[in-house]
C-alpha cells in the first residue's frame, strides 16, 4: 500500500479506536493474545526466515537474539498483552476538576495523542507491545519496523488484524509500512498532518536520524550506557550479584549495564572479585589505569571514548574515582540519561546518587535490568524515554495519552 494511502487510512481510524468503550478494547486484545499463542508456530516460521537471514550476514549473536521469536518469548509476549488488558482505562481519568467564579465547571481529562509512528529495528516483540499500548490508550499506530525482521513483523501485524476484524474493530487501527528503502522511511518522517507524534526506538544512530529529519514531533527514546557505581559502603555480595545481572543477563538490550565506576577504597578489596566474575563471563574489561593495577591480568586499557559507549556485547569499561560526587560527575559526563545503579549500603550517599544523577531511572541496590515496561507494571512499554518532554522512563498507556479541557457552561458570555 502506498504510503500516503496507509497513513490516510490510519488518521481515519484513530477517530474510531478512540471512540471505542474499555470492553471492546480490552476484549480485542484478549482475543489477539489467544492468538498469537494460537498460531505460534506460523510467527516462528515467519522468524526462521529472518534468522537465516541475519545469520546468514554476520550479525552479531546478542542482535541474532534480539530478532529471535521462541515459543516461549511468543507466551510472554501474548501475557503481556494481556497484563496490559487487565490494567485501569487510561482515558477514564480526570485529572483536575473545579469551578470558575462566573459558574463555568472546567475538567482536564485524558486523551489519546492520535496516530503514533513507530521505527524501531530487529525486536519483533516491539511490534506487539506498540499495538498493545497504543490501542489500549485509544490511539492508531502505524509501524515501520527494520528490514531484519520484515517476515516476522508482516507475520504479526496479519494476526493483529484478524483479532481486529474478528471483534468488528477497523484493522486499519495498526498499519505496517513494509517498504524497506529509506527514502520511504524519510517520507515517513515528513507526514505532518497524518502522523501525530513519532517515537525512534533502537540504536543511537536510528534515534539521531528521526529527529534531526522528522517534521512530527518526536520522543526520544534514549540508547543506554547504564552504568552501576560501587560506593565505598559497598556490599560486596551485591556487588559482584548486580553487576553479572545487569552485563550479562541479555547483552542486546538498552538496560544492560555497559559502565562500571569504583570507588578508590574498594579498588583493591572488591573490584578484582568483580572482574574475575565478569572474565568468567567472558566479558572484555577495559579499564583506567587504577583499575588494570588492580586486576592486571583481566583489565586491559580503555580509551575515553570507551566511556560512552553501549557496546551490547560482551564488553564493559571501568573508572575509577575518589567519591560519590566524582561519581555522579563521570556518569552525567557520559551517561545516555537511561538507568544508573549504585552500590552502597550508605543511605547519605545512595541519596547523593538519586538526586545527583540525571538519568530517566536511578537505582540504589538494585540492576538497571528492572527498567522496562513489564517489570515496572505496566504491563509492556512503548520505550524508554531519555527526554524531559513529553514523558521520562519506560513509557506506558498514561505516556500515551494527552488531555483537554471539557467546559460546562448555562449561557456565559465573556464581558
Amino acid at each position: 500500500m502506498e504510503l500516503t494511502e496507509l497513513c490516510t487510512r490510519a488518521k481515519e481510524a484513530k477517530y474510531k479506536v478512540a471512540a471505542l468503550d474499555l470492553e471492546s478494547r480490552n476484549r480485542a486484545l484478549l482475543r489477539i493474545a489467544d492468538l498469537l499463542n494460537e498460531q505460534h508456530e506460523s510467527l516462528i516460521l515467519a522468524n526462521a526466515g529472518d534468522i537465516a537471514a541475519a545469520t546468514a550476514k554476520g550479525m552479531s549473536i546478542p542482535m541474532v537474539d534480539r530478532l529471535r521469536l521462541t515459543k516461549e518469548r511468543i507466551a510472554a509476549i501474548s501475557e503481556g498483552m494481556r497484563q496490559v488488558a487487565a490494567l485501569p482505562d487510561p482515558l477514564a481519568e480526570v485529572l483536575e476538576e473545579w469551578e470558575r467564579p462566573n459558574g463555568l465547571r472546567l475538567k482536564k481529562v485524558r486523551v489519546p495523542l492520535g496516530v503514533i509512528g513507530i521505527i524501531y529495528e530487529s525486536r519483533p516483540n516491539v511490534t506487539v507491545d506498540a499495538f498493545a499500548l497504543c490501542f489500549k490508550s485509544g490511539n492508531a499506530v502505524i509501524l515501520k519496523g527494520g528490514s531484519d525482521a520484515l517476515h516476522s513483523n508482516k507475520a504479526i501485524c496479519a494476526v493483529i488484524r484478524q483479532g481486529l476484524e474478528e471483534c468488528g474493530i477497523d484493522p486499519d487501527v495498526i498499519a505496517l509500512i513494509e517498504d524497506s528503502d529509506r527514502e520511504t522511511t524519510k517520507k515517513f518522517m515528513q507526514m505532518y498532518g497524518y502522523v501525530d507524534v513519532l517515537i525512534p526506538r533502537g540504536s543511537a544512530g536510528l534515534i539521531r536520524s528521526v529527529v534531526e529529519n522528522s517534521r512530527i514531533p518526536v520522543i526520544e527514546t534514549g540508547a543506554g550506557n547504564c552504568h552501576v557505581y560501587v560506593d565505598a559502603a559497598a556490599d560486596p555480595k551485591k556487588a559482584k550479584d548486580i553487576i553479572i545481572n545487569a552485563k550479562t543477563q541479555r547483552l542486546g538490550v538498552c538496560n544492560a549495564c555497559e559502565s562500571l565506576v569504583i570507588h578508590e577504597s574498594v579498588r583493591e578489596s572488591i573490584f578484582p572479585m568483580i572482574a574475575a566474575a565478569l572474565h568468567d563471563k567472558s566479558v572484555e574489561v577495559r579499564g583506567d589505569e587504577e583499575a588494570r593495577l588492580a586486576a592486571p591480568e583481566i583489565v586491559v586499557e580503555a580509551s575515553e571514548e570507551d566511556f560512552a559507549k553501549e557496546y551490547l556485547d560482551l564488553l564493559i569499561s571501568v573508572k575509577t574515582v575518589k567519591s560519590v560526587e566524582e561519581a555522579i560527575e563521570h556518569i552525567n559526563r557520559h551517561s545516555t540519561h537511561h538507568s544508573e545503579a549504585i552500590i552502597t549500603e550508605d543511605p547519605v550517599a545512595a541519596e547523593k546518587f538519586l538526586n545527583g544523577v540525571d538519568s530517566a531511572c536511578v537505582y540504589v541496590n538494585a540492576s538497571t535490568r528492572f527498567t522496562d515496561g513489564f517489570e515496572f507494571g505496566f504491563g509492556a512499554e512503548i520505550g524508554i524515554s531519555t527526554q524531559m518532554l513529553h514523558a521520562r522512563g519506560p513509557m506506558g498507556l498514561k505516556e500515551l495519552t494527552s488531555y483537554k479541557y471539557k467546559i460546562y457552561g448555562n449561557g456565559q458570555v465573556r464581558g
